[in-house]
């Protein structure tokens, strides 16, 4: 995939199928809406000698905290996952376009023509509901006429239904601060996944033989409900991407009073030291599988780590069935 960080900096001739969005998630209502799109790009590339893209363009800060800053808003995805999501959906092009309160003013005639411009836009996949410029102003009536004048299709797509009610990013949300991961990844399409630098923790785990990775994930990034959950843990090293089984415990560590909210995780089954080099400064990635339990606090530290045992031997049968 090609990728700006500024639609302005594009100088693609096109013609190119474009979509545009906040795609929090990258859901299976997003992803059925890339897969539209690539189709109309196949199709714009048979009547134009082959010369055709398709296109994702995405904002960084997402418009909330922007037009809303006094309004906590955690994030399913960061803008780099989504490009790597629709890049692995066969996307050819994206775009993390900046959003500020200048942008926030554009008319969608402005921003459109900058996108037929920077982009050739020849075609325009969205939902039903999409709008874009001032005030929101850009539905999809006005982005129809504005492509009747400018010469691009508007093509408008059906929310997906799962459980008879739309793929929504706000209803996967709720879900993960509930702590229920297995719903969530039904409606993403794939478990949820929570990427950080490994940073020095307290070495407890290491005293009672359950040492655990502190991951430090983006300070906007929503992290499941506090509790413990069967994981997998991804760590990338030079020629592969190493997938073990992992328990995880997302929250403050209650029982030795901690003051920090965390995500450890365990790894089952980790290999001997000088197979995979030290974990410090090191991105990990988890993905949430099912929750186990919530987080407790017990009445020591050695009730604590027999419930421990446990979580892992529930998460062994787990992945083993």
């Amino acid at each position: 995939m090609q990728t700006f960080d500024d639609v302005r900096k594009a100088n693609i001739s096109g013609p190119t199928a474009l979509t545009i969005g906040n795609f929090d998630g990258i859901h299976r209502g997003h992803q059925a809406l890339l897969a539209r799109l690539k189709i109309e790009a196949e199709t714009l590339a048979a009547n134009h000698g082959g010369q055709a893209c398709s296109a994702f363009l995405t904002f960084d800060p997402h418009p909330l905290r922007v037009l809303r800053p006094d309004h906590l808003h955690l994030l399913l995805t960061t803008p780099r996952e989504r490009l790597v999501e629709a890049a692995a959906l066969g996307i050819d092009l994206g775009i993390i376009h900046p959003f500020d309160l200048e942008t926030a003013k554009l008319s969608p005639r402005t921003f459109v023509e900058t996108l037929k411009r920077h982009l050739g836009l020849a075609a325009l996949v969205v939902g039903p509901d999409f709008a874009l410029g001032r005030n929101r102003a850009g539905d999809v009536p006005a982005l129809e006429a504005l492509g009747q004048e400018l010469d691009f299709r508007v093509v408008v797509i059906d929310p997906v239904q799962f459980g008879h009610h739309p793929v929504r990013s706000s209803h996967i949300r709720r879900l993960l601060q509930d702590g229920e991961v297995s719903a969530a990844a039904e409606l993403l399409g794939r478990p949820y996944r929570v990427s950080g630098v490994v940073e020095r923790g307290d070495q407890r785990g290491r005293t009672v033989g359950i040492p655990t990775a502190n991951i430090r994930p983006p300070s906007d990034k929503l992290v499941p409900a506090d509790g413990v959950y069967a994981t997998r843990t991804l760590i990338a090293t030079f020629d592969r991407v190493h997938i073990f089984n992992s328990v995880t415990n997302v929250g403050v560590r209650p029982t030795v009073d901690g003051l920090h909210h965390r995500v450890e995780t365990h790894i089952l089954d980790f290999p001997p030291p000088g197979q995979i080099d030290d974990l410090y400064g090191q991105t990990l990635a988890v993905e949430f599988i099912a929750r186990l339990r919530g987080e407790i606090r017990f009445a020591s530290v050695g009730e604590l780590v027999e419930q421990i045992h446990v979580d892992i031997a529930q998460a062994r049968s787990l992945f083993t069935a």
